[in-house]
């Protein structure tokens, strides 16, 4: 079953326990993966839909950085529990410490020694962490090594 499908499935149960929070965290997300394919004219495979989730994840956890900032406890609540429907879709989260492994392991087999080959090292190591680590915590060990 691919994550497109799981999520109809899901839908479906929440509609049928009536579970009204996880069924609107759903039809957002489904929303924003049914406007995409309409606007590409196909529908989308695993990871074009693994990137919606992550970037779902990610604004729902920068909206709330500024809820918590503002004071605003009910809706970064809401966040919250929103991020963590959503996660339940993307492949199981890798640790730092994997995360450093990962990143040590793909520097050296790019040659990089230094910042201003960060770039090469970035678009050789996300395809390796896609959907399993935020792109923040990767950013930060990369630069780790390479300073």
């Amino acid at each position: 079953m691919n994550l497109s499908e799981r999520l109809n499935e899901d839908m479906k149960q929440a509609m049928k326990s009536k579970d009204k929070f996880k069924l609107s965290t759903i039809r957002m997300v489904r929303s924003t993966i049914k406007n995409l394919e309409i606007d590409l004219k196909r529908t989308l495979d695993d990871n074009e839909v693994l990137d919606i989730l992550s970037r779902e994840i990610k604004q729902r956890k920068d909206a709330l950085q500024e809820f918590e900032k503002a004071g605003r406890d009910e809706l970064a609540a809401s966040n919250k529990a929103e991020i963590e429907i959503i996660q339940q879709y993307l492949p199981e989260q890798l640790s730092e410490e994997e995360i450093q492994v990962i990143v040590q392991q793909t520097i050296q087999e790019t040659g990089a020694s230094s910042k201003s080959e960060m770039g090469k090292v970035m678009s050789a190591l996300l395809p390796k962490v896609k959907g399993r680590a935020d792109g923040k915590l990767v950013n930060q060990a990369v630069l780790k090594f390479l300073q």
